[in-house]
């Protein structure tokens, strides 16, 4: 991988990580379709840092949310009432939501890696996030603020949640449509949606860096890829900033259509080759 690559996969990253896209989708067919080719631990160690790099993103965002919500969740357990504040119940919310994805995510893993060396599982999934993503706009009464959310509506939107363990299907796309149709407004959703991606990154990134460290010699490959990281999470910082503020006045048709075309594209592409 040059550096050239790694910015560009890093800028592609910080994108899809929260546009409702789907990122893993995007680090499977942008090289597919530009015909790179990559050793398997090459792209292993990129997806690392770039994960990692994303995540940073989304704390530099919410940083006073989340420290906000740790915050009251801990003086609530102290004061032996969990759910006494709005921001202890949505902490709470977040652990509920995250259970989901996290069990489903241990039991798939061997199919789920199977997954991300498949173009053609790829482009079928980018189809099914632009469904996912009509049904969002299409049920619901959008009439629910975050404040309002509760135990029921975190369970159905961790729930939506597992479908994104797949590449292809977009995490953002997944769990916002899983808020809306519980009827929340779309920047609730998304706020709620990129919350609680903070449990599952983290948990795969701790995972995939101890893997990391049995592989190897990683540092020969750090300098090629510390420009992509440093991409990723500005790009992905300025990503979630701009999706929220669209959302206040927008539909998510204009990604379901990005979401079809692109993977009818990468069918077409595998079916010809």
């Amino acid at each position: 991988m040059t550096i050239l690559q790694s910015i560009l996969l890093g800028v592609i990253q910080g994108l899809t990580e929260f546009l409702p896209i789907s990122s893993s989708g995007h680090l499977v067919v942008i090289p597919y379709l530009l015909g790179w080719q990559f050793q398997a631990q090459d792209v292993f160690i990129f997806n690392v840092l770039v994960q990692v790099a994303t995540l940073i993103a989304v704390f530099a965002y919410f940083w006073v949310d989340f420290l906000e919500i740790i915050k009251a969740m801990l003086i609530g357990l102290l004061q032996k009432s969990p759910m006494g504040t709005q921001s202890a119940r949505l902490g709470w919310y977040l652990v509920i939501g995250t259970l989901p994805a996290g069990v489903f995510g241990i039991l798939l893993k061997s199919s789920v890696e199977k997954a991300f060396s498949s173009p053609l599982a790829t482009g079928v999934s980018l189809l099914f996030t632009a469904a996912l993503l009509v049904i969002a706009e299409r049920i619901g009464k959008r009439d629910k603020s975050l404040e309002r959310i509760n135990w029921l509506d975190a369970v159905w939107i961790g729930m939506f949640q597992i479908l994104a363990i797949f590449p292809g299907v977009s995490r953002s796309g997944a769990t916002i449509t899983g808020g809306m149709t519980r009827d929340l407004e779309r920047p609730p959703s998304a706020r709620f949606a990129f919350l609680l991606s903070i449990p599952i990154m983290l948990a795969a990134g701790l995972s995939t860096v101890f893997d990391l460290i049995n592989l190897p010699d990683p540092g020969a490959l750090l300098l090629t890829y510390i420009p992509g990281f440093i991409s990723a999470a500005v790009v992905g910082f300025l990503a979630i900033r701009w999706l929220i503020k669209y959302l206040t006045s927008h539909s998510l048709y204009i990604f379901a259509v990005y979401c079809t075309l692109l993977g009818l594209a990468v069918i077409g592409v595998y079916a010809f080759r």
